[in-house]
């Protein structure tokens, strides 16, 4: 009987499920989106048990797709956006509160108390990360001290927080198993990335209850059994990654100083430093790649918070496309852009500038500039800012890049991959399977039920599908970059200056 691994992709929009051959090969996707909830500006959240109920039927419609049975899953991988909370009740299983989501800025004022009061270097040495709303530990925080009854329950050990890999496992299992990755840990701000443990000090400073906290276990291993869940056979759950992380994996970036840039709803990139932690000079975060057989690697990661984002907007809010492909067509009506630049930060300036107060801003225009114009400044701003981050990564590890590993759902947009192979100089190589994300999640939970013998034997699975090579002067690139650093700094002025 011919094994298969089954990958729960829980996006940010999206719930996905893959069942993925022992090649690595697709066999069957199933996809369904679930709601987003806007309560006031600024706040995005998510039910977490709609989050669970679309998880758990994409996965048994990906299975019946592939015309396999349940007991011919070896494996299940779990990879998830990262950051977004959830606080539930022990005993119930119940959410206090929404989910809320990582893109959620309604503790930006308190994380700027946080660097007022100097906590800034403290919390990059130990957690390699920047204080910012983004992350999930202040989310945390709120939901205890805002709903009602939440924080005397969590200090009486009644609560788990997790984010969204911990609260599947815990429902895939039966509420038997209460535990995260180091991947997904090294992203709340209360986590030591030397240590690997929680760390008291950040506990403390954010008046959170360590019995609050999930067990921290590495990214590949058995962490328990489907218990009654989508069948009666009990499959092993046995890979978690964030997904950014997954997504690294799942292209194989092994080696130190090999990068992927995911480009979805946000982008987000990731460069593989090995066993070394590597604290950034540019404002990039410093995370844990993953953790194999007890030994961890480390990454640099920036993260671009609009990509995919900012084509939505395009299509729900400006209502100049219908369907989001329909960018590209619009985009190519025109050379360039005419010195049109739209700086999409709707929800602040990521990295290398993280200011959260920062406000999109479209700039350039003359009487000339048409709905092509702005198409075309949208799909180029996803590439500026994914080369400010690769300047900056670069920078920080002292490594020359060569080469982009990409994927994710805008690297079907052909102007987008080629300019930004133009902008960055070097090559953008495109894998055979897109889906690394998942197919990250599978490979790990595969290792860790033995599935495959070892990193070596996935790495030679892994297959380029098309490579764009950069085919613009120094110049003409110098002149572009200029132009959008004038629009950046533009952004920033206004926030300042509110």
């Amino acid at each position: 009987m011919e094994k298969y691994l089954l990958a729960f992709d829980a996006g940010t929009t999206s719930s996905r499920a893959i069942v993925f051959s022992q090649k690595g090969e697709i066999v069957a996707l199933a996809q369904k989106e679930f709601q987003q909830y806007f309560p006031r500006p600024g706040w995005v959240e998510h039910d977490a048990n709609e989050i669970w109920s679309t998880q758990i039927s994409v996965a048994a419609e990906a299975v019946i797709k592939a015309k396999i049975t349940m007991q011919q899953i070896a494996a299940i991988g779990i990879t998830n956006q990262r950051e977004t909370t959830v606080v539930w009740d022990k005993r119930t299983g119940e959410p206090v509160y929404k989910a809320i989501v990582w893109q959620d800025r309604r503790t930006a004022a308190y994380c700027h108390q946080l660097q007022k009061e100097g906590m800034a270097l403290l919390i990059q040495q130990k957690t390699g990360l920047v204080i910012d709303a983004y992350f999930s530990a202040t989310k945390l925080k709120w939901i205890l001290d805002e709903v009602p009854g939440a924080r005397a329950k969590a200090e009486k050990g009644q609560l788990c927080f997790g984010t969204i890999d911990c609260w599947l496992l815990w429902k895939l299992t039966n509420g038997k198993v209460f535990a995260t990755d180091v991947t997904n840990a090294s992203r709340t701000l209360l986590f030591n990335i030397h240590t690997l443990q929680w760390d008291a000090d950040l506990l403390q400073l954010m008046n959170i209850p360590p019995q609050i906290l999930p067990q921290v276990k590495s990214s590949s291993e058995v962490y328990g059994e489907t218990h009654a869940v989508l069948t009666p056979a009990a499959i092993p759950v046995a890979g978690i990654a964030g997904d950014q992380q997954a997504a690294l994996f799942g292209q194989m970036c092994t080696q130190p100083g090999m990068v992927k840039n995911t480009y979805g709803t946000g982008c987000f990139m990731l460069m593989q430093t090995g066993e070394k932690i590597v604290h950034s000079q540019h404002h990039l975060l410093t995370t844990i790649a993953w953790q194999i057989n007890g030994i961890t690697e480390y990454a640099l990661e920036g993260s671009v918070f609009m990509a995919g984002a900012t084509v939505q907007w395009l299509r729900d809010g400006m209502g100049i496309i219908k369907h989001s492909a329909d960018i590209e067509p619009l985009a190519q009506q025109v050379n360039n852009t005419d010195g049109v630049y739209v700086v999409p930060a709707f929800a602040g300036l990521g990295a290398p500038y993280w200011n959260p107060e920062a406000k999109g801003m479209l700039t350039g225009l003359t009487r000339g500039s048409t709905a092509a114009h702005i198409a075309r400044a949208v799909i180029e701003s996803i590439a500026y800012q994914t080369a400010d981050v690769l300047k900056a990564m670069e920078a920080d590890s002292g490594i020359a890049i060569h080469e982009l590993r990409v994927d994710g759902g805008a690297t079907a947009n052909q102007l987008l991959m080629q300019f930004q192979s133009n902008l960055l100089g070097c090559n953008v190589v495109k894998p055979a399977v897109t889906e690394t994300t998942a197919l990250g999640a599978a490979y790990l939970a595969g290792l860790g039920v033995g599935f495959y013998s070892s990193r070596s034997e996935i790495a030679a699975l892994w297959q380029m599908a098309q490579t764009f090579h950069p085919q613009s002067s120094t110049h003409e690139i110098q002149q572009l970059m200029a132009g959008w650093h004038r629009a950046v700094n533009a952004t920033i002025y206004w926030a300042n200056h509110s």
